[in-house]
Parts: structure tokens; sequence; C-alpha cells
């Protein structure tokens, strides 16, 4: 199953909202409301077994070098295929057991 949410804000009520389990959370890095650094640490508050992907336009090295991520995180850059995506979750889970 696959929770949808528009804004950040939307994620977090989603997460309150949802009574089963929340595998992973596929955010964007650069968002309006909040980054998606900052969602991910509000909702790891939430769900503390929760595993966090991210992914931006801008290359993982440009990020990590801002500050805007900490190195080592999962991370996939767009533009990205349907496989390449569903390649990145499956290892991002995998991983995560």
């Amino acid at each position: 199953m696959v929770l949808e949410a528009a804004t950040p804000n939307d994620a977090i009520a989603v997460c309150k909202r949802h009574n089963g389990r929340i595998d992973i959370l596929l955010t964007d890095v650069v968002m309006p409301q909040m980054s998606g650094r900052a969602l991910s640490e509000q909702l790891l508050k939430l769900r503390p077994e929760l595993s966090v992907m991210f992914m931006s336009g801008y290359t993982s090295d440009a990020i990590v070098d801002h500050g805007v991520l900490n190195e080592g995180v999962k991370f996939i850059q767009k533009p990205f295929s349907p496989d390449s995506l569903a390649q990145a979750v499956r290892s991002a889970l995998e991983e995560a057991k």
C-alpha cells in the first residue's frame, strides 16, 4: 500500500491517522512548508522504525556538501525511472531489515 501526501503537513497528518505499519518515507529534499529532512525528523518521532529515502534534482554530493543531508543517507537523484525507483526502495527496505 502506498500512502500519498501533497505537502509535508499532510504527510504528518496521514502518518498520525494511519493505523498500519509504514515501512519507508520517500520525500523530496526541498519542498514548501518544510524540508524533507525536517519532515523525516517529525515522522521518525512518531515512527522510529521508519526507513527514509530522499530524492532531489540536485546531486547527492551537492546536498551533502551544503549540509542539507548527512553523508550515507538513502538518496535517489531525479529524474529516475519507475524501475530504478522500485530498485532503490527495495534496496532500502532490505537494508533496514
